[in-house]
């Protein structure tokens, strides 16, 4: 307890002020404390403010009659010397529709590890990368403009390694640049079925509309709910949080509409029928648990228990891929290498890596 009655009155008037303040701030706390999401923090469309795991840099491309920029970040060898950077085998990880290149920190630090260079791109329209106020979005253009920017920092050949919307742009990618693609890697890859033939297509105007309406509560249950059987750890927290941020900025409008044009993308853009044509070893990584499928919200009753069936998925499409090794993780859902990264590693990403 403070005792005031032997101070000045200019002594009282610091101390109340300070006591104000002190409450300000435990109050903040408490808040945030309560509110039990990470942080309240807001991001500009090119996340400005928000601090990527390893060193990024930019590359600009020039595409639709317009100059844009692909951040990326290019991790060495672990104690590589800097003259052998360039003869280690490449690892190139594409990132899902819903995340940057970020959420492969874990993932990136253990590859670099086992001596591999590891090139991680933000693909136009997500991340740090540029969020054009028009553009016209397919798997081809982000594949063309990935590969250029291979080709400028050196990269001839490399593993492919493509998660979740990453998957579909991985086989794109695949079956236009069989040269360079040494090895195929997709983990819990959408577009594993064609959404169109099983529920409605909802159009542009629509799906902004809907994603102008997102909140943190919104990513959070959504997520739970696909991506991770209804449960949630603590360390999910962090993947959400650059949506959740950007839903508190007043750029959020724009990335709002890339967002619906990369759903129209993928929506209307199947691989499916393609996989046959794949040419190098494959390696396709199911967590059991996911249940990942665009457009069953508002699909029939009667479909929506057929979509995003990912055991059954796998299975098939593993038949369907001329060299092909499915790896099956249980107890795991879409995010397999954040929900148990050494059972990732163990079960499947080594494997796929050394012995396929």
């Amino acid at each position: 307890m403070f005792y005031c009655g032997a101070m000045s009155e200019s002594a009282k008037t610091i101390l109340i002020l300070l006591l104000v303040v002190l409450s300000g701030c435990v109050s903040s706390q408490t808040a945030k404390k309560v509110d039990g999401r990470v942080g309240l923090s807001s991001y500009d469309a090119e996340l400005t403010n928000y601090a990527y795991p390893f060193e990024v840099k930019t590359f600009e491309v020039e595409a639709q009659r317009q100059k844009l920029k692909m951040a990326y970040m290019d991790l060495a060898p672990a104690h590589a010397a800097v003259t052998a950077v360039q003869a280690a085998p490449v690892i190139v990880l594409l990132h899902g529709k819903n995340f940057g290149g970020f959420y492969y920190e874990e993932v990136a630090k253990r590859l670099a590890s086992m001596g591999y260079r590891v090139l991680i791109p933000d693909q136009v329209g997500f991340g740090k990368s540029t969020k054009p106020r028009n553009f016209q979005y397919s798997f081809q253009q982000l594949a063309t403009m990935t590969q250029a920017l291979l080709k400028n920092v050196g990269v001839e050949s490399y593993t492919l390694v493509g998660h979740s919307m990453g998957g579909m742009l991985a086989t794109r990618m695949a079956l236009m640049y069989p040269e360079s693609v040494q090895k195929l890697i997709l983990i819990n890859p959408i577009g594993l079925e064609d959404w169109k033939t099983m529920t409605g297509y909802m159009d542009l105007e629509r799906f902004y509309q809907n994603e102008l309406k997102t909140s943190p509560e919104s990513i959070k249950r959504y997520q739970s709910e696909a991506y991770y059987s209804g449960g949630w750890k603590p360390e999910y927290d962090a993947l959400i949080e650059v949506a959740s941020g950007w839903t508190r900025h007043a750029d959020y409008p724009l990335v709002a509409w890339n967002s619906a044009l990369t759903f129209d993308m993928i929506f209307t853009q199947p691989v499916v029928y393609e996989f046959g044509y794949l040419k190098m070893p494959t390696a396709l990584i199911i967590g059991l648990l996911d249940k990942t499928a665009l457009g069953k919200a508002w699909a029939p009753e009667s479909m929506k228990a057929k979509m995003g069936n990912y055991p059954q998925l796998g299975r098939k499409v593993s038949r369907q891929i001329p060299k092909a090794k499915l790896f099956e993780l249980k107890g795991v859902g879409h995010v397999p290498f954040i929900e148990d990264v050494d059972q990732f590693f163990k079960e499947a990403m080594v494997p796929a890596l050394k012995n396929f």
